[in-house]
């Protein structure tokens, strides 16, 4: 029943009580997409926008798993602990908010376990940990944001060991998409099912104020595309880099480093419309490779703010450089940071050359195997994959290159120098 003035007509119809069991009917409620398909499916994978309802189609699925006693023990995978305890279990639309109150399950989070009544058990794991996931075993699992997985290939392998309980153990995966290598291969499995979800679709369950200002900034861009549309959008032709080449660069734990520096791509201006301000944290390895650890960029706070950040971050990584672009604000941008810390060792850089000619030599240490990052930089590695020289200010990106060309360039050359310490 999806026509809106048919449902409304009958949901007028109903008494009070009659209302009060429809609520927890998420097959009324639910849109075609956010169903479990037909068939003899081991994957689902629910591709969907920003807000498009992927967690609350998770969440039910679970739900139904237990009530029909189709599973009993079920895997719970989210980015980190936190993530999937704040979004997947105990979120607006998790697991605990869609069980009605007298078959909602138990949560212990001292054991990241919920337990209900009728024996069914759901466990959360981190896809920081894949370890975690040798020896369990489960005939279910939700992944949420798999796209996003710091390590994603060995927790997804991880996974599939353990589903080896039942007759037909299955798994859903509910994502926002990026053209990952995972992503690519459940797309081409036979035995992966696939639907997509927009978040337009959803707009009765989002703020006016989403739509419009969100929605309205990224509606037909690259980005929008991917995080509104839930369409896989592959690299451009023209990129410096590609996720492929990420892929490939990325760990899953740094060395001991010789040396920590932080990079500054400070904004023109400030206000919700300004630029990104661009904080990126890299280490020197003693191996005398480049480390990507953190991408502590922000967006619409004043000078004050931004600074305070760089200064955190400065701290947090006990760095002992900070490499600042001054082209913009100059000894502004010195004072504003020296006076947040004043201890900190600044050192001013100035833009020569335009942005790809600076960003060319830094993309040939990432395909020499020179640059690693260290997990998942989602907002970073987008601008990566999808600068070609035009387009909008691609702020994380400038912080990056000029954080690794201190590292590894000459001084005006662009010849790497490999450290043996």
């Amino acid at each position: 029943m999806q026509d809106p003035e048919t449902k409304k007509a009958f949901l007028q119809s109903l008494a009070h009580d009659e209302l009060r069991v429809l609520h927890w009917c998420w097959s009324f409620w639910a849109r075609p997409d956010q169903l479990p398909p037909g068939g003899n499916w081991r994957s689902w994978l629910l591709l969907g926008g920003r807000g498009a309802g992927k967690t609350r189609a998770g969440a039910e699925w679970v739900r139904a798993l237990v009530e029909s006693k189709t599973s009993r023990r079920i895997a719970l995978i989210g980015e980190t602990y936190n993530d999937a305890r704040a979004i997947m279990v105990e979120g607006a639309s998790g697991i605990l908010s869609c069980c009605p109150p007298y078959a909602r399950p138990m949560f212990i989070p001292s054991r990241q376990l919920l337990v209900w009544a009728n024996g069914a058990q759901a466990q959360i794991f981190s896809a920081e940990r894949p370890d975690s996931l040798r020896g369990p075993q489960f005939d279910a699992a939700w992944c949420d944001e798999l796209a996003k997985w710091r390590y994603g290939e060995q927790t997804w392998d991880m996974l599939q060991f353990a589903l080896r309980l039942g007759t037909m153990p299955r798994q859903v995966i509910t994502t926002t998409p990026r053209p990952t290598a995972l992503v690519k291969r459940l797309l081409g499995d036979p035995q992966c099912v696939v639907t997509r979800s927009a978040t337009d679709a959803n707009r009765d369950n989002l703020a006016p104020g989403f739509m419009e200002e969100i929605v309205g900034r990224y509606k037909g861009t690259h980005l929008g595309r991917q995080e509104l549309e839930g369409q896989i959008i592959d690299d451009m032709a023209q990129a410096l880099w590609s996720l492929t080449l990420l892929d490939r660069q990325r760990c899953r734990k740094a060395p001991l480093m010789a040396r920590h520096i932080v990079a500054l791509d400070p904004p023109a201006s400030s206000g919700p419309k300004a630029d990104s301000c661009g904080i990126v944290v890299i280490g020197l390895g003693h191996d005398g490779y480049a480390y990507v650890l953190d991408d502590k960029s922000v967006q619409g706070l004043s000078p004050n703010g931004w600074a305070r950040r760089v200064c955190d971050a400065y701290a947090e990584y006990d760095a002992d450089c900070l490499i600042a672009e001054v082209n913009q604000g100059g000894e502004l941008v010195r004072e504003i940071i020296l006076r947040e810390a004043p201890d900190i060792n600044f050192k001013p850089v100035r833009a020569i050359k335009g942005k790809l000619l600076r960003a060319e030599p830094v993309a040939a240490l990432y395909e020499r195997g020179l640059v690693f990052h260290v997990g998942c930089f989602e907002e970073l590695e987008d601008e990566m994959c999808n600068y070609a020289g035009t387009g909008a200010s691609p702020d994380r990106l400038d912080a990056l290159v000029w954080g690794v060309s201190s590292l590894l360039l000459r001084p005006r050359a662009t010849q790497p120098i490999i450290r043996r310490l």
